[in-house]
């Protein structure tokens, strides 16, 4: 998302704040929000699927999703 972008975000929470907003508004806002958290969730996704554990034994694995095949949980 770009800078921008997410200064509409504010502008438009600050409006929301002090007069309200339109209808029209409320949807772009709406609209910015989605869009802003699913760039924060795909980063969030992508930086858990590049994190490596290390075991105190000095093994090395990749960080697997609660549930896994190999977490042990079920």
């Amino acid at each position: 998302m770009q800078k921008k972008e997410i200064d509409r975000i504010n502008e438009l929470a600050r409006k929301a704040k002090t007069e309200g907003l339109t209808e029209a508004e409320t949807a772009e806002r709406d609209e910015l929000r989605r869009r802003y958290i699913a760039d924060i969730r795909a980063a969030v996704q992508d930086q858990l699927a590049h994190t490596i554990v290390q075991e105190p034994d000095g093994t090395r694995h990749p960080l697997l999703k609660k549930g896994g095949a190999d977490s042990g949980r079920q």
